[in-house]
């Protein structure tokens, strides 16, 4: 029997039934829709995390003060780390790109009859906006000799011009932080808020040696931290290494002893978030795959039904010519039409409802961005899946009306 002879009357015989049709498909639906929703959201979740480490930097690694230990109880942390080591990482490793000092600051900017207090402030040096991947909107960033002559410049946040100058440019303006007048020579891109909502525009950056002599009236020249940028990711394991014994060298530690620095790579954090939302994307696509299965029982139990509903049917088709086989490739075709048209439906249902929930957060979440991420090839497996759901569960009913006595099923009321 040719193919589409028997997709026809497999047709034919699902719409004449369009109730119990309906009712068969609806089970794949959920199970469809389900799985491609908890997918998707969860994509979306994984991508949101590797976009906002991806904002920080590129192949970011940190550098922090290790923790001071007495009797075994921490002290809190060591501030040994110098604007000299960070030259000395960016000089000697070579597989480090760049690298800068940080050193933090707080205070209200007061510029006019305007006030502001931004949410970070920090001395920092010329190769930070590399190490952050962090380009200029417009104007220009501090140099070397803004470092040794600790001038007063700084560059701000999108979010610092708008509060203080509105539309009025800012370059070469005067604001005062801590009664101190800091003349404004760029503005950075924006970038916005982080993964959590906060604004990642509310900044001002200043020369580190500003930061420590003129604002903080410090004489010491540790830093709270530094910020490094490897290479290339293949090269961030050397980058590490290299760092960590040339610290080691400086610092005088001897082998075995505790560091007094502490290396944090912002990659292997991200790879982290990576794993907790690609499991927890399993974790909901296998319990939504449980819907797919009871769909599936679903199917079998109406096929089952309607194998006993239209024996006599099948008797009358088998005396007439049809073999064994025949019967079993239609009640095959309906099951596998009725799981196809299941997903392909569940799928744009999935699609829906993975949309309305995106909007949903990115309108209650201020500040966060989610995007709207839809796999193909997810979405090639779950059709596919459909489609071998209402095969397995549809092969029982099938082969048990191919199996039917011509002669009883004549007879069968």
């Amino acid at each position: 029997m040719k193919i589409t002879t028997v997709t026809h009357t497999a047709l034919r015989a699902l719409y004449k039934n369009k109730m119990r049709s309906t009712l068969t498909v609806l089970g794949v639906v959920i199970g469809i829709a389900a799985v491609t929703t908890m997918v998707s959201i969860g994509q979306s979740a994984s991508k949101l995390v590797q976009d906002q480490f991806e904002m920080l930097g590129t192949n970011v690694i940190v550098v922090m003060p290790g923790a001071q230990h007495r009797h075994g109880v921490r002290q809190g942390n060591v501030q040994t780390l110098t604007a000299a080591d960070s030259n000395a990482i960016e000089d000697e490793c070579d597989a480090v790109l760049a690298s800068s000092p940080l050193v933090f600051t707080n205070g209200q900017v007061v510029y006019s009859n305007s006030n502001w207090s931004p949410k970070e402030m920090w001395g920092v040096g010329p190769n930070y906006l590399t190490v952050r991947n962090w380009p200029l909107s417009y104007g220009g960033n501090f140099t070397d000799r803004d470092i040794s002559s600790a001038n007063k410049v700084c560059v701000v946040g999108q979010t610092i011009v708008a509060k203080l100058f509105q539309t009025t440019n800012p370059i070469g303006a005067s604001i005062r932080i801590k009664g101190t007048p800091v003349q404004i020579i760029g503005v950075l891109e924006p970038k916005g808020a982080n993964m959590v909502g906060e604004d990642q525009d509310n900044i001002i950056l200043l020369p580190y040696t500003t930061v420590t002599k003129r604002l903080q009236r410090s004489g010491f020249n540790n830093v709270n931290a530094i910020m490094v940028s490897a290479r290339s990711t293949t090269r961030m394991t050397d980058a590490q290494d290299q760092i960590y014994h040339l610290l080691s060298e400086r610092h005088f530690i001897r082998p075995g002893d505790p560091s007094d620095f502490r290396i944090q790579n912002t990659t292997e954090i991200a790879e982290v978030f990576g794993m907790i939302t690609g499991t927890m994307t399993a974790l909901l696509a296998s319990i939504a795959g449980i819907s797919l299965l009871v769909g599936g029982v679903g199917i079998m139990n109406i096929m089952l039904v309607s194998v006993t509903e239209r024996t006599r049917e099948i008797g009358i088709r088998m005396a007439v010519g049809a073999r064994g086989r025949d019967i079993l490739f239609q009640f095959l075709v309906e099951s596998i039409i009725l799981s196809t048209l299941g997903g392909l439906l569940g799928l744009a249902l999935g699609v829906a409802a993975s949309a309305g929930i995106t909007s949903l957060i990115n309108s209650i979440s201020t500040g966060t961005d989610w995007e709207l991420v839809i796999s193909l090839r997810a979405a090639g497996v779950a059709i596919v899946f459909a489609a071998a759901v209402g095969m397995f569960f549809g092969f029982y009913p099938a082969w048990r009306a191919s199996r039917l006595d011509p002669i009883d099923a004549l007879r069968y009321e």
